[in-house]
């Protein structure tokens, strides 16, 4: 566990009992005393900041946030504790969402702003190596695989996230040790970096002539958002097998949100109960946002706004999936983020992403020093953009919209997919993998046939297998 002396998780954070500081624009003199604070008073009083800053902005009421993200100032960094950092996150995601108000002061600080290709294929790697996230998806991927194409000698796999050749790489070595020999294998990979799809073809050409498996890879160059079916060239005598990996969240925006709205449109609350100073004293943090969930409405709770079968807007998911539907794929993998990160109120999904960043920060905190490189790259790159696009935008502009599992099964259910079981061996590998990992807090959980994957109680990623109905 890389925890400093003194210091303890985010999502077990126990409380002293000490009283709120109250800061005013004439108090500057305060300010001293926030440095004092001792880590678990200073996290539970960063949670309050946040929200509070968060309701400011929610509101309209810019003055007040600004006031807010100043304290805030004071007590976070992005290399302190755990409570610390991710209140660096939220608080930039929360002052960008401000700064989009006025277009043109926010073109001109990120006009320099470049986003490196190297850099993001970096971050991507470092989740797949100090996580087991999609080390899970993709062996339960690929065993669902290999069970729904026993006996069959043609076989075409697409990949709509084509980023990582490991996954396709272990399958075909699986493939040729089956009894029956190895199927013709092609593997349709989508990615809107050519690079990245010209160095999987050579990887796994090169693999496949090694193990004398006949194969073909058929790139395409496109977001999955900007895909054209017709692409995926699917053949007649095809055995079909897709796998997309966090990808279709980013297909959830409703179509009339596709113009643009300002992200500073006062929003109703949805009935979400927010914190007040006198409910910081909590004996952990996690009871403090279980809290925050379960008085009034929970921000994660179904509703008609969010149900598939509700007469809520077309999104864009409903007509990519009754496209997939049509190719009529024997297995469909689907991995996603468990968690509502698509809300339409703001304070909706800050609640709920804080809770589960919590996590995912809790999980770096028990694998690498505070003072890694590795770790202050994933927080920055990957789950500080995460954060901003989920906090700061509206409309097509988030991408980041992630759901519940159950939300998950619904809608793919609604639009003709039935839930395949995952096999006992698919869960047994999942669980075997998840018990060599060097911290404990991981947990693998079977809901519904699927895989959930946790931290200590809180789930954060599913997989869960499809078939078509007819």
């Amino acid at each position: 566990m890389y925890q400093d002396d003194g210091s303890s998780s985010v999502t077990s954070l126990p409380f002293q009992n000490s009283p709120m500081i109250s800061l005013s624009p004439g108090l500057g003199s305060s300010y001293p005393l926030l440095k004092q604070l001792k880590s678990e008073d200073r996290g539970l009083y960063l949670i309050h900041l946040l929200l509070t800053c968060a309701t400011h902005v929610a509101t309209g009421s810019l003055e007040n946030a600004n006031l807010s993200l100043d304290q805030i100032s004071h007590l976070a960094s992005p290399d302190g504790d755990t409570m610390q950092r991710i209140a660096s996150y939220f608080t930039e995601a929360l002052a960008d969402r401000i700064l989009k108000a006025w277009p043109g002061l926010y073109k001109a600080l990120h006009s320099t702003k470049t986003s490196l290709f190297s850099e993001d294929i970096l971050v991507r790697k470092m989740f797949f190596e100090f996580f087991p996230f999609l080390k899970v998806a993709f062996i339960v991927t690929n065993q669902a695989i290999i069970e729904a194409m026993e006996g069959e000698k043609m076989v075409h796999i697409i990949d709509l996230n084509a980023a990582y050749s490991m996954q396709w790489h272990a399958l075909l070595r699986d493939l040729s040790a089956r009894p029956e020999g190895p199927p013709h294998l092609r593997i349709t990979g989508v990615h809107p970096q050519k690079e990245v799809l010209d160095q999987m073809a050579h990887v796994l050409t090169d693999e496949a002539e090694k193990l004398d498996i006949p194969f073909q890879f058929n790139p395409v160059v496109s977001k999955v958002e900007n895909l054209d079916i017709e692409q995926l060239r699917v053949k007649t005598g095809e055995a079909l097998a897709i796998s997309s990996v966090l990808q279709l969240h980013s297909l959830l925006s409703p179509v009339e949100e596709l113009r643009k709205r300002s992200p500073l449109t006062p929003m109703k609350s949805n009935g979400v109960n927010f914190l007040g100073a006198s409910q910081i004293k909590q004996s952990t943090l996690g009871d403090l946002l279980q809290k925050d969930m379960v008085n009034g409405q929970s921000p994660g709770a179904d509703s008609a706004s969010s149900s598939p079968q509700s007469s809520t807007p077309a999104v864009q998911i409903d007509g990519f999936l009754n496209a997939l539907l049509g190719l009529s794929p024997k297995v469909m993998v689907v991995a996603e983020q468990d968690s509502n990160h698509n809300g339409s109120s703001l304070m909706e999904r800050l609640s709920e992403s804080l809770y589960f960043y919590a996590a995912l920060f809790d999980c770096l905190e028990s694998t690498l020093p505070r003072s890694s490189t590795e770790r202050l790259k994933l927080e920055k790159f990957l789950f500080g953009e995460e954060i901003k696009n989920i906090i700061a935008c509206e409309g097509s502009s988030r991408k980041e919209r992630h759901e519940k599992l159950e939300k998950w099964m619904q809608r793919l259910d609604f639009a003709g997919f039935s839930s395949v079981p995952l096999s006992y061996y698919g869960m047994l590998q999942a669980r075997r993998l998840v018990q060599g990992y060097s911290c404990d807090g991981y947990r693998i959980k079977e809901e519904n046939g699927c895989v959930v994957i946790c931290w200590q109680d809180r789930a954060l990623y599913s997989v869960s297998a499809w078939r078509c109905k007819r």
